[in-house]
């Protein structure tokens, strides 16, 4: 049998992961109980797959070791935050800054730097402090965690986007992609508008 890329660290991922959606979870529970609605609008997750960790690995020249897929490598776990509004996304990212125990190690904003073919999300590389131990060798031990803060237009699109990256033998590929990205401009559009509208209601322009 083939011995886990994560070694014994991989017990405790799914801890880690269900950690960091409880946190998600308990700011959105307490923003519901101030404001009385919502702020998140769904989250989802993964760890990601032996399988594809070793095939990351490889494509990346790195040792197939629990140190390549949990340190080197940023997204053995992975959380996406998905919110109704643009703001939503900016407010939550100075409250993740504040947590004494998540450090923002690699931050990267494709919403204002949107990526060329219209893709757009606020991703964060996170390092947890946790009670298990780690692969560097500490009994309270630290476990990297990929997020992704998005709005519901960013997502539906980052959806679409991925089928046409994993489908193979598609017709009319150039204009698919053109239409893309004219998609991802009129959203990016749609969620300024309605982030307008928001603030009209709430009095705060």
């Amino acid at each position: 049998m083939q011995e886990s890329i994560y070694g014994e660290y991989g017990q405790y991922l799914e801890a880690v992961l269900e950690r960091v959606k409880t946190r998600f979870e308990d700011i959105d529970r307490k923003y519901f109980e101030k404001k009385g609605e919502h702020r998140i609008e769904h989250i989802s997750s993964r760890i990601k797959s032996e399988e594809s960790m070793r095939e990351k690995c490889k494509r990346k020249g790195l040792p197939l070791t629990p140190e390549s897929a949990l340190r080197t490598l940023t997204d053995s776990v992975g959380v996406r935050v998905v919110f109704s509004y643009v703001d939503s996304i900016y407010e939550m990212l100075e409250e993740i800054k504040k947590f004494p125990d998540w450090r923002i190690v690699r931050e990267k904003d494709y919403i204002i730097h949107a990526k060329q073919n219209g893709y757009r999300s606020y991703h964060i590389n996170v390092m947890i402090k946790e009670p298990f131990p780690d692969c560097a060798g500490n009994e309270q031990g630290e476990y990297m965690v990929e997020i992704q803060l998005r709005t519901i237009a960013m997502d539906s699109w980052a959806s679409l986007e991925h089928q046409l990256k994993y489908k193979k033998n598609i017709k009319n590929e150039e204009l698919i992609v053109s239409e893309l990205k004219r998609c991802a401009d009129e959203l990016a559009a749609c969620d300024v508008s309605m982030q307008t509208i928001k603030d009209l209601i709430d009095g705060s322009i």
